[in-house]
């Protein structure tokens, strides 16, 4: 049969392989590489777990290995490894909005919190804060609500730049906080000056023309229907979603 253009790569997985956990002992488990095919094609479609094609196996096996290993912290290593050399001299950093599906919006009864979601001017949405790097790949992401300020999220992201690194973010940036977190880390932060601004900072035209990367970033991973809209309840699935087609990006560059 041939490969969905959905599916791993040879080259793709090669990479990917040798990252996931190993069980020696106890019954054969269903072979990974048929399995994350299935979990891609999910969030590819943005169909309900229930409708992944029997040729990747028992549906309820791709999510509860999607769910497990999510527990166990795999996808988070995942991409920590194979992003881990990144080109770190030049960044950039926004955020993109997820409309959230009505059936990812309801919660389980006694649930507290806001679950990654909040009002905004598009309805219940979703918001992806991201700092990719000179090529447009993912180096470190924060799920909120849609309703919280880029600015909110901006340090935090800004603690995974190496130090003497440039970056690039746009004027919803321009805080004196903002810039702050970036000096302590020897980071010059190329952001435009907002017209209110009294202090007026240094400022390359040229070089934030880079900054559309990100932006592509955003489109990248938005090509995966069950990205673009959330239809996970749960936050924390819905991220590992993300970081998992993250981690094939790297493979594929």
């Amino acid at each position: 049969m041939a490969r969905r253009r959905y599916e791993l790569t040879d080259r793709e997985w090669a990479i990917i392989e040798p990252l996931l956990p190993n069980k020696p002992r106890g019954v054969a488990r269903v072979d990974d590489r048929r399995v994350l095919n299935g979990i891609m094609w999910r969030f590819r479609t943005g169909a309900t777990w229930a409708e992944v094609p029997e040729r990747y196996g028992p549906s309820t096996t791709c999510y509860n290995r999607f769910v497990r290993w999510r527990k166990a912290g795999v996808w988070d290593r995942l991409l920590a490894a194979v992003s881990a050399g990144y080109d770190g001299d030049l960044v950039m950093i926004d955020s993109t909005c997820m409309r959230v599906h009505q059936n990812g919006a309801t919660g389980k009864k006694g649930e507290v919190g806001d679950r990654g979601m909040g009002r905004s001017r598009g309805g219940l949405t979703s918001k992806l804060h991201a700092l990719v790097d000179a090529h447009g790949r993912p180096v470190s992401l924060r799920l909120t609500g849609g309703q919280v300020h880029d600015a909110c999220e901006a340090e935090a992201l800004i603690k995974a730049i190496p130090e003497g690194a440039t970056l690039l973010g746009d004027k919803g940036y321009d805080s004196n906080a903002i810039r702050d977190a970036a000096a302590a880390r020897n980071v010059w932060a190329n952001i435009p000056n907002r017209s209110n601004r009294k202090q007026r900072f240094a400022f390359s035209p040229w070089l934030y023309k880079q900054r559309n990367l990100v932006e592509r970033f955003f489109n990248r991973i938005k090509q995966f229907r069950g990205i673009a809209t959330r239809y996970d309840k749960d936050p924390a699935n819905f991220l590992a979603a993300i970081k998992l087609i993250c981690a094939r990006i790297w493979c594929a560059a």
